[in-house]
């Protein structure tokens, strides 16, 4: 089977709809041939072979750095990417593209697909349709909104990652046809055991991460407002990415005077973003909205406990006191709350911890390409 995927990030940009996509893909290219067409950054290739995958990426405008996309940059991803892609699809005859997210990539999926006949399958990552730290997120902009509805209703099959993203899909743009449900893919790594004074931190700590783009969407300033309200030096905080509002909470943690308690990793590759995990005692996300969040999947394989808000496709597989303590978004106070009692509540950390390990399992990727593989052979 020859399968052209469409994802305007694919590691190392963005988050972690790339990294599940490339999770995929090393799977699917066990059965054929797997083209990979994405945007090209300073410092990468325009084109590679990774373990059996071919990456082509495409010169794109106004990108600033890996982990933030600007909307111009993802605007001019689209006639680039056709003029790539047109080139692909005449000389390898794919059968099936799958397109990652409604928006950028889903008109690049949908009039490929057209021209060459080539069935598309539409996969939808969550932010793709539903943002509520964007103005212009497709489910509150009449235009995205129309050009999703668009997308949604020409593509040959629509899958969400999550039960929350299938309902924010239905709720906000009527599509005409069912929209099913496959999970994000994660892929286990090899851990190598790691102590923590190989990375500057201390033995006696209670280390909170956190792991993703600091953007507004992600909510970071709610867990250090959090932070603050526990006066304990020994309880710190990791944050793992980068992004543009990292000096916004830089400032928040000057004034709480917690400072020397927010410890900036900036970006990590996957190899020591697992190092920071395994020598952490806890993982917690304060986001707006997630439509899957592959980082959970990363914590959970690490025998993690996990605080995190109720509002999501994460509750998909997160259960309050089996896996994980739920918060209200926004909530500062149970979010302090619920660090103290992971702190005080030992039965509870291992409960939640054992049980992550085993979770995760249902997500390896494996099982999940499997279940897409079956979609393709459906229309091919």
């Amino acid at each position: 089977m020859k399968i052209l995927i469409i994802n305007y990030e694919y590691p190392p940009l963005g988050g972690g709809g790339g990294v599940a996509t490339h999770d995929l893909a090393l799977e699917w290219a066990k059965h054929g041939q797997v083209d990979v067409l994405t945007s090209w950054f300073q410092g990468l290739p325009f084109y590679e072979e990774i373990e059996g995958i071919r990456v082509h990426r495409v010169r794109i405008l106004f990108r600033k750095s890996r982990d933030v996309a600007s909307f111009l940059s993802m605007l001019s991803y689209l006639p680039f990417g056709f003029f790539k892609g047109f080139s692909l699809c005449k000389k390898n005859h794919y059968n099936v593209i799958n397109t990652h997210f409604a928006v950028p990539s889903g008109p690049l999926g949908y009039v490929l697909g057209k021209l060459f006949h080539i069935p598309n399958v539409l996969s939808l990552h969550g932010g793709d349709i539903y943002d509520p730290s964007k103005k212009l997120s497709p489910y509150r902009n009449v235009f995205f909104r129309n050009v999703v509805r668009f997308i949604l209703n020409r593509a040959d099959r629509v899958v969400a990652q999550s039960s929350n993203t299938r309902d924010n899909a239905v709720k906000y743009f009527s599509p005409r046809k069912e929209i099913g449900i496959i999970p994000l893919a994660f892929h286990p790594p090899s851990l190598t055991e790691t102590a923590r004074n190989e990375l500057g931190l201390k033995d006696g700590d209670f280390l909170l991460i956190t792991i993703g783009r600091i953007i507004k969407r992600k909510a970071i300033d709610t867990m250090v407002s959090a932070l603050g309200k526990i006066p304990d030096d020994r309880v710190k905080l990791l944050i793992a990415g980068d992004g543009p509002e990292k000096e916004h909470i830089a400032s928040l943690a000057r004034r709480l005077n917690i400072e020397k308690r927010v410890i900036f990793l900036g970006y990590v590759s996957d190899e020591n973003k697992y190092r920071f995990i395994s020598v952490s005692d806890l993982f917690i996300s304060t986001s707006l909205h997630e439509g899957f969040g592959i980082v959970f999947m990363e914590a959970m394989y690490c025998g993690l406990p996990i605080i995190c808000t109720n509002h999501g496709g994460q509750v998909d597989f997160l259960a309050h006191e089996k896996n994980a303590l739920l918060m209200d978004v926004g909530d500062v106070d149970a979010c302090a709350g619920y660090i103290r009692r992971f702190i005080e509540e030992p039965a509870l950390y291992r409960a939640c911890s054992e049980n992550n390990r085993k979770k995760v399992r249902d997500f390896y990727a494996e099982a999940v390409a499997g279940r897409y593989l079956s979609l393709f052979r459906e229309l091919h």
